[in-house]
């Protein structure tokens, strides 16, 4: 049995007092971003999409920003945001990671309007998210993704592909999340 238990102390140290603003990350995402292979089409025709996310948030806040599709010779199939839990501990003289899918949300399907601005606005799951912890050998870190899938006869030959391993039909933009509690 699962249960979560929350405390109101006011004397407590970690809890920041007043509302946390959101600092937000200006990414734009085009042919030339990325560093892994992509379609033919896409790296010919272009495309280029911009926006702000989230770089700090609360835990009892969403994960907040806006995106515009500005050209996109390509038509999109999809955009999600995918948060990503990254767990290090130092092992020996190593450090040993391992990152995990949270949750992905789609914000838009199909093919968008073109310079519409597209809100963001992702709920963190309660369970599965903890603040930022970096606390010596060990820390639990946050990533969110910004993905474009776009329309590809190959991409319906892979229904089922990892979230973390870029596909050629697939655009992204990765940015540390950082995850406080607040009061």
């Amino acid at each position: 049995m699962e249960f979560i238990v929350e405390s109101d102390k006011e004397n407590s140290a970690d809890l920041q007092q007043q509302p946390l603003s959101p600092e937000m990350a200006i990414f734009y995402i085009t042919q030339d971003t990325q560093r892994h292979p992509l379609l033919p089409e896409l790296k010919s025709g272009g495309f280029r999409v911009t926006g702000k996310i989230s770089t700090q948030c609360s835990l009892s806040g969403p994960i907040s920003g806006e995106l515009t599709v500005e050209t996109s010779a390509v038509p999109i199939h999809s955009i999600d945001i995918q948060l990503f839990r990254v767990e290090s501990v130092l092992l020996g003289e190593k450090i040993v990671t391992e990152t995990s899918l949270v949750q992905t949300t789609q914000i838009a399907d199909g093919d968008v309007c073109h310079n519409l601005t597209l809100p963001i606005y992702v709920i963190l799951p309660r369970l599965l998210t903890c603040p930022t912890t970096l606390a010596g050998p060990f820390s639990v870190e946050f990533k969110v993704a910004i993905v474009i899938s776009f329309q590809s006869e190959l991409s319906k030959l892979h229904k089922k592909s990892d979230a973390k391993t870029p596909r050629l039909w697939l655009a992204m933009e990765t940015s540390l999340l950082e995850l406080v509690r607040t009061k």
